[in-house]
């Protein structure tokens, strides 16, 4: 119990309710953003643009979003967290169908943005839904099946409009995918229980920016914001260019074969559901170090030119990110004692301004040095990440939570 008020425990059926609905809400957002990734070298050939230009189907909605999420949030604390999660679902659900039809590059651009900010409604807010409404000890596994939402949302956008972009075209793929996430917004709409912790307070704009300001006072929160942006930068720059270089001798893989290769965000799933789960047990501080040395591992295997290997590289990075993500971001929700909304807003503002700057920053490397400084650039970016994970380890204990 809480302030009168009875939280959310794993095993009831609030709980499953909650998992059901967050898991479709994860499904959706990640689907519509990602689901342009594997085509990224079809839109270089289709319209005529750079490897680099053409990342910008993803990495301009991922900056949108990433700016958005900054004003969204405190919108949440004003109207209630699951109606924006909802707007914000319905939204970019429609817009992804938009966007299938339009025919030119930059009106097709400018509905991906579009989509950036109308996904900005999820993310941070469904962060301060768990923090406020779950029991301490299901946050870990909850935010982990938030986690695993996301992944598989992300797995089958990418698989599901790279087989129809090979057999159809690109953009009955895109169009697919908002379907499905239409539906996925209906799921959510009837699954989610209502907030019972919330309470709506008004919002004095001016006041905005010192909410903000105090996370950046806390002697932790500012290095799990930094996490957020090198490892989802490196992780977005692994899969941004991959499709390039399998594509190319001496794989040569098909558009299906590539979009098959995404099937491997199960594992990222699985692991952000586990690594949640132990880290909740053995402590956060002991586990997102190793995360990230695993996530390093694999793409330090990416440059192998055994196809397998390559494969077990995306693999092995895959699970190390999702299970270094998962930690970072149920932290977040512990560390922040108020103003949660916030304190995950800004690490998911850092979280895609690292997929938008850095996946795109990936693109002049892939140019000049190929695979190789891909993979030079990304390790760099997670050797980084790794020494802010040891210097968190060194951290004080944590305040009790509320």
């Amino acid at each position: 119990m809480s302030d009168g008020v009875e939280l959310i425990r794993s095993g009831t059926p609030a709980f499953r309710r909650t998992a059901l609905a967050l898991a479709a809400a994860g499904f959706s957002t990640f689907a519509v953003l990602y689901c342009v990734q594997p085509l990224l070298p079809v839109y270089a050939d289709d319209f005529g643009v750079s490897p680099a230009e053409s990342s910008l189907a993803l990495s301009l909605p991922c900056g949108v979003l990433a700016v958005a999420l900054l004003v969204v949030s405190p919108i949440s604390e004003v109207l209630g967290r699951k109606p924006v999660m909802l707007a914000s679902l319905f939204a970019s659900a429609i817009l992804t169908i938009v966007a299938a039809m339009v025919p030119g590059w930059h009106g097709f651009l400018a509905l991906r943005a579009l989509t950036g900010l109308a996904a900005s409604g999820l993310p941070a807010v469904a962060m301060a839904y768990l923090g406020e409404e779950m029991d301490a000890r299901s946050i870990g596994l909850s935010m982990g099946l938030l986690v695993g939402g996301n992944a598989v949302g992300g797995m089958c956008g990418r698989l599901i409009a790279g087989i129809i972009a090979d057999h159809a075209t690109w953009r009955l793929g895109v169009g697919t995918i908002g379907v499905l996430a239409l539906a996925a917004a209906f799921a959510f709409w009837w699954a989610l229980p209502p907030s019972r912790r919330f309470v709506a307070h008004r919002m004095r704009w001016r006041e905005v920016p010192g909410t903000f300001g105090q996370h950046f006072r806390d002697p932790g929160l500012p290095w799990l914001f930094s996490e957020a942006f090198l490892l989802m930068g490196g992780f977005v720059c692994v899969y941004n260019y991959i499709g390039f270089r399998l594509l190319d001798p001496p794989f040569s893989l098909s558009q299906t074969a590539i979009g098959a290769i995404f099937v491997v965000y199960l594992f990222g799933t699985l692991s952000s559901t586990l690594t949640g789960e132990v880290a909740s047990r053995l402590g956060r501080r002991k586990v997102l170090w190793l995360a990230i040395t695993v996530a390093l591992a694999g793409i330090l295997m990416t440059l192998s030119e055994n196809l397998w290997l390559v494969v077990l590289g995306i693999v092995v990075t895959t699970i190390g990110f999702f299970g270094a993500h998962s930690v970072a971001s149920s932290w977040i929700g512990r560390r922040a004692l108020r103003d949660r909304a916030q304190a995950s807003s800004v690490y998911l503002c850092l979280y895609y301004l690292g997929s938008s700057v850095l996946g795109t920053a990936g693109g002049w490397f892939f140019a000049h040095s190929g695979w190789t400084g891909v993979v030079a650039f990304v390790g760099v970016l997670y050797g980084l990440a790794l020494a802010v994970a040891l210097r968190l380890s060194r951290l004080a204990p944590l305040a009790p939570a509320p």
